[in-house]
């Protein structure tokens, strides 16, 4: 109970501030793009399933919903799991993890539904090098954070560009923007297309019904309105012969 009281009173104010100060960049989501979603598949499990979990979700249905069988699940995406229709858990001891990193790294499965797509996207982009904290980063969205920058690799090192402003009759320096200084395997624009992918398919995975129920909500209505204009026509019917 002391460590999830610790965690929360930790993960609370960096929500508060990004909620209040951090621009938050648009992703453009589409969960109809099964192509973006299985490149996201492919960087969730490289880069993020060895310290997070996702246990709501299972391989098989993950697959069946991307368009991919059981045996390209297996062969590409599976390193944390014997069973195809096991669920997506961290292959990192929990009493480990709380251990190197303070506490243990949450479930993904929901994080698109609890942050919102545009703030995992921003996110992932606005790492930059900040020597005070503990991983050598910091983030624009969540100052302090407690996670090192998992993709640097792909995107490469960035350092923040300070201006100054006066606020409150005093002068202090304050990031004006993030400045790539050294590159990593992908270009600025391809690094961001691959984080797109990701949180597309963070987003699916948040709420993997979302498609099914949105086509079978136009059903309903198509439905209805049929339905109304029939009413309509058997109301008439009956009551042309009342005077």
């Amino acid at each position: 109970m002391k460590r999830l009281l610790t965690l929360f009173l930790l993960v609370i104010p960096g929500l508060v501030w990004a909620s209040e100060h951090a621009h938050l960049d648009q992703v453009n989501i589409d969960l109809t793009d099964k192509p973006s979603l299985q490149r996201g598949a492919r960087l969730f499990v490289n880069y993020c399933l060895s310290c997070h979990s996702a246990r709501y979700m299972r391989y098989n249905r993950m697959g069946r919903d991307l368009g991919l069988t059981d045996k390209q699940v297996i062969d590409n995406l599976m390193f944390a799991a014997e069973k195809v229709g096991e669920q997506m858990k961290v292959a990192m001891p929990a009493d480990d993890a709380a251990k190197w990193f303070g506490a243990a790294p949450p479930d993904l499965t929901l994080e698109a539904r609890l942050r919102g797509p545009d703030w995992i996207y921003t996110y992932l982009r606005t790492f930059y090098l900040d020597p005070s904290r503990p991983f050598g980063v910091n983030n624009l969205v969540f100052p302090s954070v407690g996670m090192p920058h998992v993709l640097w690799q792909l995107q490469g090192w960035q350092k923040p560009v300070y201006k100054t402003i006066e606020h409150a009759g005093h002068k202090e320096k304050v990031i004006e923007k993030l400045e790539l200084v050294s590159p990593g395997q992908l270009s600025p624009a391809k690094y961001d297309a691959a984080v797109r992918d990701l949180v597309n398919f963070m987003t699916y995975m948040a709420e993997p019904i979302k498609l099914k129920r949105t086509a079978l909500g136009v059903r309903v209505l198509i439905f209805l309105a049929v339905f109304t204009v029939l009413s309509y026509l058997m109301k008439k019917e009956y009551w042309k012969d009342v005077h």
